[in-house]
């Protein structure tokens, strides 16, 4: 086995990601400080995503693209159409290479920068703050209310020194997203999977492209308040450890390994592109192809699917179709000696539905 391929694309995990070697200089992010640690054996928790990872066969040239991405720390642009596998890359690199739950934002028209980087419960804030004030009675003070709701500073004198741990812990008020967990400093790269940016408005790809450059990011909330509060632990998006934020800022220890996936809906600009390791999933259209694919999740139903394979193939070159209407349609087939079920060429008719055809609504 090549001693330059940390991901093998192979079925049994490995500790080969211990062999990463360092980053180029100018995308070395490693700091000193408090590194956070995270569970990498967390996929064992019954993700419905992980039988299809451990089943992924990964060709030569998405091997060659995970490691140049994984070398370079930039992201990796995997487009193709639905079906061939751009998700699923995510999940079978996390797990062969031992990294935990994979972080996945799933991208639409609405999606901004913040919904990725942290949530903040301005609201909760003003609630406890307000119960915080009735409980300790009358003061002069009270909380001030900035312009967005949140609440800036607060007269605690009084209040006994639960009460005013209770309404100055600001990590109880703020939740980072996939993104904000993916940046925060781990030791190994956590795996982030940004589903479908081709879905989102025009601005997100050129929003991302510092905080990828910079491995970094502000949380204002946390800044106005760095002066009396300069570290604050905050929740991640996966319920693991408790992130401790410095200065309003979160900065990654070792770049995360991104893979976005794109249906090729729209164009991104050259500044975007550029930053990225660009990989592209053709559609499976050869017979021994399709038979790894179906033998890696269907077993015990694969011997059947020669005749399913080859329907498949006539549909598919006259519209397009994904490969998991295929394992579908084996699976169905291996049910068909119930009483009543329907021929071979009515399921391959009712599952092989082109993708690029509008169905027609009833009146």
């Amino acid at each position: 086995m090549s001693e330059w391929r940390i991901y093998r694309g192979v079925r049994e995990p490995h500790d080969g990601i211990d062999r990463l070697p360092d980053p180029p200089p100018w995308r070395d992010f490693e700091l000193s400080g408090e590194v956070t640690p995270f569970d990498r054996h967390a996929d064992a928790l019954g993700d419905r995503r992980l039988p299809r990872a451990d089943a992924y066969k990964a060709e030569e040239r998405t091997i060659e693209a995970v490691n140049t991405a994984l070398y370079l720390r930039r992201p990796l642009l995997v487009t193709g159409d639905p079906g061939v596998g751009k998700s699923t890359l995510a999940y079978a690199v996390a797990r062969e290479l031992k990294l935990g739950a994979v972080l996945r934002w799933s991208i639409n028209s609405k999606t901004a920068l913040r919904d990725g980087l942290y949530q903040y419960d301005s609201l909760g804030r003003l609630e406890d703050a307000g119960v915080a004030r009735e409980l300790r009675g009358p003061t002069n003070g009270g909380p001030q209310v900035g312009e967005r709701g949140d609440v800036v500073a607060e007269d605690v004198a009084a209040a006994p020194a639960s009460e005013e741990a209770h309404s100055t812990d600001l990590g109880r008020y703020l939740r980072l997203g996939p993104l904000g967990t993916a940046l925060a400093p781990y030791a190994l790269p956590r795996v982030l999977l940004i589903d479908e940016i081709d879905k989102s408005d025009i601005d997100l790809p050129n929003d991302l492209l510092d905080v990828f450059e910079e491995g970094m990011f502000e949380i204002p909330e946390l800044s106005r308040v760095a002066d009396k509060q300069s570290e604050v632990r905050v929740r991640p998006a996966d319920h693991g450890a408790r992130i401790t934020v410095v200065h309003g800022t979160v900065r990654c220890h070792t770049f995360p390994f991104v893979v976005l996936t794109s249906n090729g809906e729209r164009e991104f600009p050259p500044a975007f592109l550029r930053r990225c390791v660009r990989l592209h999933l053709p559609a499976v259209d050869d017979d021994e192809r399709l038979r790894t694919i179906v033998r890696a999740h269907l077993p015990t139903a694969a011997e059947d699917a020669d005749e399913v394979i080859s329907k498949f193939l006539s549909h598919a070159a006259s519209g397009e179709l994904a490969t998991d209407q295929l394992l579908n349609a084996v699976y169905l087939v291996s049910r068909t000696a119930r009483d009543g079920a329907p021929s071979l060429d009515r399921l391959t008719a009712l599952v092989f539905q082109h993708l690029n055809v509008t169905v027609p609504t009833e009146s």
